[in-house]
């Protein structure tokens, strides 16, 4: 048995076990050793060969070279396992076969990679963190820049399970904040496989559907022009109809082979019917919900838990997306069987990836944050078992199918916030959700009428809470073209108060309007647009210094403005651009009037690193210290004041601007 801690010294632990029934190998080549097909396996001796002939594929980790083989009849204390370790072992063409972690509960394999996150104190000096690296003999990858002092490290070769000791004992260094080892599992695709119903009332084979989300409506108001939407995912057919507008593809990123092409390899064909759900153009066969929006592609095929999967929250923070979706997560138990053990299996989120979402929700939209949707899950489950899905910043997203019910594989529990309709499970009116498939014969329609289109370019049964996300991710689309200045927090609200009860009798609300299966219920897209734009009678002030101060290598800047409105504050905004070139070395405090009597707030704390330049607006929720100002009278003059903490690097401040709502 080994443990991982995530949150750090006084985190929650999580105990894996060593299997009995299945190994990991990894070839020389990368090439697979059990295939479909005789041509497609690794050359191996006749003894090696029949050994494997006792197992079974479980899965494969293409990113990392490695399959889990399963044996076809289990045998007792791993005897079949050791045994086929050792021959395995001795073959030219393997590079590795070894014993496998697998969760306690539902068995499912855990791969760990010789590699960890590692945090140390904000505070810490760059030779402090070096120096404890070098001491247990660990190899800085690369030091992460969504968090100051984070590192992706890696242990010697052949540490092998003392990685979770390794990571134990870094924990209890003074300096060390959150360490875990990278632990890869499965990554599932929220997708159940069973016109566009869900976007207005449609008639479909003589039977009318009456379960959209006023979605056509909406578009009188807002169509998500000037907004990005980012889809995390399988790739995308960038050449797609539906996306082949001018500038309509923006960033494209493929965050596991390290490259800018996310384009989809032969079975992927998830990621390009999401993207058709949240922004498709609509100029052929089927629009997203904001086809208007731009859309990021970012394919991300590695596992769960991987360091690929916190650099593409990264990524998207720092490309300019508005909205993040995330049409995966832990494997589902089955939906349709109460008993599986699945049901009750734990999933938590790794400190890695939990920062990389706080950086976009910090940094995202110049500080007013990205909005992060993920897919409930489609086990008939507690979504509240899944760590990402139920992060307390993140829309949870439901399904609900074409009779304005529960999709019946959809998961439930405290954590949903929405549901957006999807195909149902079980049969029902129609056979799913009408969205972009891969182009030609290559995705989910090979070409098939029956299956969408003739040509092969749309499907029509895409489904699960997979479907169910990115249309919520184009609802956060029209709401934050409807009014740009919206926080990430201010458009989950919107959203919240948007939904409409959908199955009254059946859907538990409790007092505060919330239901486990629904959240707040079926979002509505017309009342959320109409709601995105501000009440008109608060009014605002916006008072503005523009001069530029040099900010010098360990010296104090000061850039003051003077406010001489007497009515008092009801809610407050502050922007600054700074031009520097390590904002890491700088600290920047706004001091309010001397007449107020209140201490400096601290709007940044030498994070960021090496990152060039801080354009950001703060407000009451990335900084909860300008929650001190309300109630307070603004005139007098307000100090801007910059202070570089190291040699090297210089800059200016341009500007600060404060808004002020009375």
């Amino acid at each position: 048995m080994v443990q991982v801690r995530y949150g750090g010294q006084n985190g929650e632990q999580y105990e894996l076990v060593i299997s009995d029934d299945h190994i990991v190998v990894r070839t020389q080549s990368r090439n697979v050793l059990v295939g479909d097909r005789p041509f497609e396996v690794a050359s191996v001796s006749p003894e090696a060969r029949n050994i494997l002939n006792q197992f079974e594929l479980t899965t494969r980790f293409r990113q990392a070279g490695v399959e889990i083989l399963h044996v076809k009849v289990p045998h007792e204390d791993g005897a079949l396992c050791n045994q086929a370790k050792e021959i395995l072992n001795q073959e030219a063409e393997i590079q590795f076969a070894g014993r496998v972690l697998v969760d306690p509960q539902s068995m499912q394999p855990v791969v760990y990679t010789e590699n960890l996150f590692v945090k140390f104190d904000d505070e810490a000096e760059v030779s402090t963190c070096e120096e404890v690296l070098g001491r247990y003999g660990l190899t800085i990858k690369r030091q992460l820049d969504y968090a100051r002092n984070a590192y992706f490290i890696s242990a010697p070769a052949n540490t092998g399970l003392a990685v979770f000791d390794l990571a134990e004992r870094l924990l209890h260094e003074e300096s060390v904040e959150l360490c875990h080892p990278e632990l890869v599992r499965e990554l599932r695709q929220r997708q159940v496989f069973p016109q566009q119903w869900h976007l207005k009332e449609t008639t479909i084979d003589g039977k009318t559907i009456n379960a959209h989300v006023n979605v056509e409506a909406a578009w009188k108001l807002s169509e998500g022009a000037g907004t990005i939407i980012a889809i995390i995912d399988d790739g995308v057919d960038m050449e797609h109809e539906e996306f082949r507008s001018s500038d309509k593809i923006v960033a494209p990123r493929d965050v596991t082979r390290k490259n800018n092409n996310p384009r989809p390899g032969n079975s992927d064909h998830h990621g390009t019917a999401c993207a058709g759900v949240a922004c498709g153009n609509g100029n052929f066969g089927a629009s997203g919900v904001a086809p208007k929006a731009k859309l990021m592609p970012i394919r991300f095929a590695s596992g769960l838990g991987s360091q690929d999967e916190a650099d593409a929250f990264v990524w998207a923070a720092q490309n300019g997306a508005d909205i993040i979706s995330c049409s995966w997560g832990p494997p589902d138990g089955i939906w349709w069987k109460d008993d599986d053990p699945g049901h009750q299996q734990k999933f938590p989120l790794p400190d890695s990836a939990r920062l990389a979402m706080e950086y976009a929700f910090n940094k995202g939209r110049n500080g007013k944050g990205c909005v992060i949707l993920f897919a409930a899950g489609n086990g008939n489950e507690s979504v509240d078992n899944d760590g990402y899905a139920s992060y307390p910043k993140v829309i949870a997203v439901a399904a609900c199918n074409d009779f304005g019910k529960r999709s019946a594989y959809s998961d439930f529990g405290n954590a949903v916030w929405c549901a957006f309709p999807s195909n149902n499970g079980y049969s029902s009116q129609t056979p799913g959700i009408w969205t972009s498939d891969r182009t030609g014969l290559a995705g989910y329609n090979s070409g098939n009428i029956t299956l969408g289109d003739a040509a092969g370019n749309y499907t029509n049964s895409f489904g699960g809470t997979s479907s169910a996300c990115p249309g919520v991710a184009g609802l956060a689309a029209l709401i934050i073209a409807r009014n740009p200045d919206l926080r990430w927090d201010e458009v989950k609200d919107i959203i919240k108060r948007s939904c409409d009860r959908i199955d009254e009798a059946g859907g538990n609300y409790d007092a505060n309007g919330r239901s486990p299966l629904y959240g707040y219920g079926r979002v509505n897209a017309l009342k959320a647009v109409e709601l995105a734009l501000p009440p008109q009678n608060e009014r605002v002030g916006i008072f503005k210094a523009v001069q530029d101060v040099p900010i010098n290598d360990l010296q104090t800047s000061k850039l003051s403005l003077a406010i001489a409105n007497t009515n008092t504050i009801k809610s407050i905004k502050v922007e600054v651009d700074i031009e520097h070139t390590y904002i890491g070395d700088l600290m920047v405090n706004l001091n309010p009037p001397t007449e107020l009597g209140l201490l400096p707030i601290v709007l940044h704390s030498r994070q960021g690193g090496s990152t060039d330049n801080i354009k950001k607006t703060y407000d009451e929720v990335n900084t909860p210290e300008l929650a001190t100002l309300k109630g307070k009278i603004p005139q007098g003059n307000w100090t801007l004041e910059v202070t570089d903490k190291a040699e090297a690097d210089t800059g200016k401040i341009r500007s600060l601007t404060i808004e002020i709502g009375f």
